[in-house]
């Protein structure tokens, strides 16, 4: 697999203290076409990503030092740099918890080389505003408006802080109102996985609605809908500007 010859080769940083994996991963993603910084420590990953800003982190969440979640909590708080997480076997709370923190995606240890790969182009894409379907340029539905091509969103004028996934599922909600998904579905149409943790959509629902529902507990836009998943409800006819 090659880089697109049109663009910049991408800068990751790995933070890995395995000397094995972090050298495989490195590996693997320069053959990709990217440039990569490799460390072994949480410290080491602050600097580094301070000295040398990164297009995306592959982060283990098990680091010497301080953990992984702090190092997270940390580059988020910076700039909203992509973040896939390195996570053990079965531990699905630390997966949850990463979520939480804003990282994009995670991969469970042991893994395959070339599926991180796949999983950082599709970080990529989104962080681009690639985003899987989601149609037209610019999704508005009263005081919510999406940009698509800029990879924005408002709230009465105010931007929202959105993580690549969270922005994708909105996008995707606002392009299909009125229609419910499962949360395999949405696994699928808006990230492209044919696999993975369905709690991920869950954890993603919830913060959309901090973030855009007057009353999250009680919210009106993104609905559940019992035992099938959720659908958008637009206040008002969505428009999507051609």
């Amino acid at each position: 697999m090659t880089h697109d010859a049109r663009r910049a080769p991408t800068r990751i940083l790995v933070v890995e203290d395995d000397p094995t994996v972090s050298e495989v991963v490195t590996e693997y993603l320069r053959l990709a076409g990217h440039e990569v910084d490799a460390v072994a420590d949480g410290l080491a990953a602050l600097a580094m990503a301070n000295a040398r800003t990164p297009d995306l982190v592959v982060l283990d969440l098990m680091l010497p030092g301080i953990d992984g979640f702090e190092v997270c909590r940390r580059l988020r708080a910076r700039r909203p740099v992509p973040v896939i997480m390195l996570t053990a076997l079965g531990e699905e709370s630390d997966r949850l918890t990463g979520l939480e923190l804003g990282a994009d995606d995670y991969v469970t240890k042991p893994f395959s080389p070339r599926e991180l790969v796949l999983r950082v182009a599709s970080v990529l894409r989104r962080a681009r505003g690639e985003s899987a379907g989601v149609s037209g340029g610019l999704l508005r539905d009263g005081d919510l408006i999406v940009d698509v091509p800029a990879h924005e969103a408002r709230r009465d004028g105010t931007p929202l802080a959105l993580t690549g996934r969270e922005f994708d599922l909105l996008g995707f909600f606002l392009s299909h109102p009125g229609e419910s998904f499962r949360r395999e579905q949405l696994l699928e149409r808006v990230w492209g996985w044919s696999f993975g943790d369905q709690s991920t959509v869950t954890v993603h629902v919830r913060r959309l609605r901090e973030k855009i529902e007057r009353d999250p507990s009680r919210p009106e836009r993104i609905t559940t809908v019992w035992g099938v998943g959720y659908r958008y409800e637009p206040t008002m006819a969505t428009v999507v500007p051609t």
